[in-house]
Formats: structure tokens, C-alpha cells, sequence
């Protein structure tokens, strides 16, 4: 029996929670945890930390002045249709010009198969919430994108991961990983895929895998979601050819204008086959009612005014340069048995550490040398990954970037020493789940 404390306060006889609703919550809610990123934010901000953790994109590196100019003109002139309601699927002019940006890496779309959403985000847990029952088995790239695992979770999905080398998916493994699956008699619902500069590995699969990909998830039957936020941020030659622009009927395609323009304006969308389309409709408005007029018109004015694809090119050189300070840096301060990705674009290096190190022990080490990245368990469903981590080079300006390797290549340094006086245990990390596959650095 609850007593009374000499306040007169009530409290429990036998334990106590600091949740109080835990037993009301639906079962999918022990899913929804907080991840690795998002833990890390609060100190990874100080001023004093460089951040290697967050994928924030320079939003700096845009004309803000003519951004700010671009808006005020947006309310004077279209003030009382850009704060009213919207379409739940989004403004057509908007949609029309998600086809043209989608047209650079060879899709050709209809803008009625265009469902603008609250950044590729809520894509993403739309068509989850739209495929996945409790038990669903989606397949994703082992690692991937932690805020998809954080989706998949929350609708209790069975997360299986396929193999990855530097080249991206590997066919064979996806192909035996989904004959496994089926002939146990799981349901198969769809393959979760950043096909170019990958998050976390920063790979990108290779021009035959894709249509390998393709050929093996259309004989089996498996949708293709094909997220690509990074897809125009290569820094050597022309696009890569999406996989929706090879399969119009197998793949919904994720994409949107936090990396391209910015991501406070929280501005994404999904290209999908008309069925799944009008499901992404309902869902939409189930869950928002209709997406912000606002940011949408103001995003379309931008398209519609500004030099959009010189704007992506000085993001390209922006962060070539700081992927070339991060390469340069790791190769000047790291020990010989660490290793990483070189990736072709996008924001991310994901790198091994020497054996017995575990970067999620090693991470308030760092914190406390100044520096931040996100441990590399934050991106498997499982919790395997202990020896990995990603860098992140998008926000940090070049000299941040070198002097923030420089104090992790300190920490690993002295954790090595510690390693080899008194040893350390590590046990076997896949890149993969069932199979080892290649290593990723």
C-alpha cells in the first residue's frame, strides 16, 4: 500500500517508476528510443567540441540574404494562399518541379505520382506505416540509416540486414537473405536502400549491382525503397542513375531538399506507383491533415527564381574539400590498423577501429579530449558494430575538421596503449548479419 511521506506526499511502498503511464503505452512504443544522433546533440553543440557526429548540412553556404528577400516577397505578394491549407498530397507547381530535379539522375515521373511530405522523414514512416505489421520482415544495408531503424522498430518490423562491401549491397548476399526468409515463411515486405553515398558508409553501389538489385528483388517479389538525399551531392562527374529510373512499377523513391537547399524548411517527397500513391495520400492526411503552404511555395519560388543547380555545385565543392581534409587527416594522425571509407559524395566516412578498441566506450573518451562522432552500434538494428564508427565532415569548417581527427587519433592512441598493456576481448563484427561479407574500409 502507498504511504505518506513526512510532507505528506504519496509514495510507493514497493519500487518506484518515473514513468507512470509505461503500462498504458501500445507495445510499439518500446520501439520508439531515443538514437545514437540524437543523444549525441546536446554536447556535441558546445562550442568547445568539434562534431564529427551530426549530418548537418552548411546551411551558411547559401544566399540568405536572398533567401530572406525571397520569402518577404512570398507573404507580400502570396501571403493569404501561402498560410492556408493545402492538398494533402502538395502544391502541384511544387510537384512539377520535383519532377524536373528528379529528371537530373533519369527518372521520368508524372507529378501526379508525387506526394510531398515533412522531409523524406515522414516518407519513410508513412510507407512503414502503410506495409509494415508487427513481425514484417524489411531488409536494409548492414549499417544503415539510424533514423530508419528507428522507424522500423516503432512499427515492429524485423530488421534484417544484407552484407555490404565498398561497392554497396552484395547481389549474392541479398538474394540468399531473401530465399532464407521466404522459405521460413517470412513475409518479405519491402528492401530499405540508400543506394549513393550511403549513410553511414558513404558507398555507393555500383552501375551492374543496380540492375542486379533490381532483377532480384523484382523475381522475388520485394518493393525497393530507394532513399536518396545525397544523390546530387557527388564530387566527380554526372549523377548516378537513380533505381527508379530503370523500374517505375518496383520502386518508391525518397527524396528531398534538406541537403540541396536546407533542412529547416523540412521539404521532401515520394514518387510511387499510383496504388501506393493514393495510400501515401491518406496516410498524409491522416497524419498532418495537409503539409505546410508555406515552406512549399516558398521552397517552389526558390526553384522557380534562383540558380538552383549552381547553388548545388558550390555545396559539391564545399564538401569536397572537407571530404579531402578528412581523408588527409586520417591518413596524417591515425594508427596503421585503422581504416575507413573514401566515399564519392555526400557527408559521411564510416571507419573501422584496430581490434579490441569499441567505439561506444571509447566515445566519452573523446568527449572529454573535445571531439564527437557517433559510435558505429547506432546503425544496426542488432546492436553489432562495436568496432565502427562515422565521421562526419558536411558542418565543421577544414580546420575544425583536421584538429578534431587530430584529438581522436590522440584518444585512440592512448586506448591502444591501455590495449596492449593490459589486453582486451573482441568478438567477430560482420558487416553483414548472416554472412561476414567484405569489410566495409
Amino acid at each position: 500500500m502507498p504511504q505518506e511521506s513526512d510532507h505528506g506526499q504519496t509514495i510507493a511502498t514497493q519500487g518506484s517508476r518515473i514513468d507512470a503511464y509505461v503500462d498504458r503505452y501500445a507495445a510499439r512504443a518500446t520501439g520508439m528510443v531515443a538514437s545514437e544522433v540524437r543523444a549525441l546533440f546536446a554536447v556535441a553543440s558546445r562550442p568547445e567540441v568539434v562534431s564529427l557526429a551530426g549530418g548537418m548540412p552548411y546551411v551558411t553556404a547559401l544566399p540568405l540574404d536572398v533567401v530572406g528577400e525571397l520569402v518577404a516577397d512570398l507573404i507580400a505578394k502570396r501571403g493569404p494562399v501561402a498560410l492556408q491549407y493545402g492538398s494533402g498530397q502538395g502544391d502541384p507547381h511544387l510537384r512539377e518541379q520535383i519532377c524536373d530535379v528528379m529528371r537530373l539522375e533519369g527518372i521520368e515521373a508524372n507529378s501526379n505520382d508525387v506526394v510531398v511530405t515533412v522531409g523524406s522523414q515522414q516518407a519513410l514512416d508513412l510507407i512503414t506505416r502503410i506495409f509494415i505489421d508487427p513481425g514484417d520482415v524489411v531488409l536494409a544495408e548492414g549499417p544503415s540509416y539510424v533514423g530508419a531503424l528507428g522507424t522500423f522498430a516503432a512499427y515492429q518490423a524485423k530488421v534484417v540486414h544484407i552484407a555490404m562491401d565498398t561497392e554497396g549491397i552484395i547481389p549474392e548476399s541479398l538474394a540468399q537473405t531473401i530465399y532464407a526468409l521466404q522459405t521460413a515463411g517470412n513475409r518479405i515486405k519491402f528492401l530499405y536502400t540508400i543506394p549513393t553515398f550511403q549513410n553511414p558508409a558513404g558507398v555507393t553501389l555500383n552501375t551492374a549491382r543496380r540492375h542486379q538489385v533490381l532483377e532480384i528483388c523484382q523475381r522475388s517479389g520485394v518493393l525497393i525503397v530507394e532513399d536518396n538525399p545525397y544523390g546530387l551531392l557527388g564530387f566527380d562527374g554526372e549523377p548516378m542513375r537513380a533505381l527508379r529510373a530503370d523500374n517505375a512499377d518496383d520502386v518508391v523513391y525518397l527524396g528531398s531538399f534538406s541537403k540541396t537547399l536546407a533542412p529547416g524548411f523540412r521539404v521532401g517527397w515520394a514518387l510511387a506507383p499510383h496504388a501506393i500513391r493514393d495510400k501515401l495520400v491518406l496516410a498524409m492526411e491522416s497524419a498532418v491533415l495537409s503539409h505546410s503552404s508555406f515552406t512549399q511555395l516558398a521552397v517552389g519560388q526558390y526553384l522557380a527564381t534562383q540558380p538552383w543547380r549552381e547553388q548545388i555545385k558550390t555545396f559539391q565543392e564545399l564538401y569536397r574539400e572537407r571530404r579531402d581534409t578528412m581523408i588527409s587527416s586520417l591518413e596524417a594522425f591515425m594508427p596503421a590498423d585503422f581504416t575507413w571509407t573514401r566515399p564519392g559524395g555526400g557527408f559521411f566516412v564510416w571507419a573501422t577501429l584496430p581490434e579490441g578498441l569499441d567505439s561506444k566506450a571509447l566515445l566519452p573518451r573523446a568527449v572529454a579530449e573535445r571531439v564527437a562522432f557517433v559510435p558505429g552500434t547506432g546503425f544496426f538494428a542488432d546492436g553489432s558494430g562495436a568496432r565502427h564508427m562515422r565521421l562526419s565532415y558536411c558542418y565543421p569548417e577544414p580546420d575544425r575538421i583536421r584538429e578534431g581527427v587530430r584529438r581522436l587519433a590522440g584518444v585512440i592512441e592512448q586506448e591502444l596503449r591501455v590495449r596492449d598493456t593490459f589486453g582486451a576481448s573482441s568478438s567477430p563484427d560482420h558487416v553483414g548479419v548472416d554472412t561476414p561479407g567484405p569489410d566495409l574500409a
